[in-house]
């Protein structure tokens, strides 16, 4: 009873700011207002209140909240751990697959002393940024 009374003295207060409002000519605040006010009787007309009264006295309910409360913090827990092992199970398969197939050494370039005269190797992508400095290495002697 003192909730739906609460209700409708919060709606009735929430009508009257959305009329000043309207009086200042901001009708899309006051529609706004207006709509948020009519909120808490809609909610005592369809018996929410009372079922919600009702809900908050009970031990049955408050172990249900208990046990949605343990299962968030399930979903929680498991997804931040899903994030840090780096995806799904099958992600984590499909990234393992890939490494294998392309697990190949990196062109390493060819040490100068062991080529004793020979021209040098075609550079791969990763030895262009790397063949001016040999150049001026094998220039050198070194």
């Amino acid at each position: 009873m003192i909730a739906e009374t609460v209700c409708s003295a919060v709606s009735a207060a929430g009508l009257g700011i959305a009329a000043i409002t309207a009086y200042r000519r901001r009708f899309l605040a006051a529609a706004r207002i207006a709509a948020y006010s009519l909120v808490p009787i809609g909610l005592v007309m369809t018996g929410v209140v009372e079922w919600l009264a009702d809900t908050a006295f009970s031990p049955t309910a408050w172990a249900g909240f208990g046990v949605l409360g343990l299962a968030w913090a399930l979903f929680a827990t498991t997804r931040v751990v899903e994030r840090r092992r780096g995806g799904t199970r099958k992600e984590r398969r499909a990234a393992r697959a890939a490494d294998r197939t392309e697990a190949v050494a990196p062109a390493a370039s060819a040490p100068s002393l062991g080529q004793g005269g020979q021209g040098s190797r075609p550079a791969s992508r990763g030895e262009d940024d790397f063949g001016d400095i040999e150049a001026i290495l094998k220039k050198h002697g070194i």
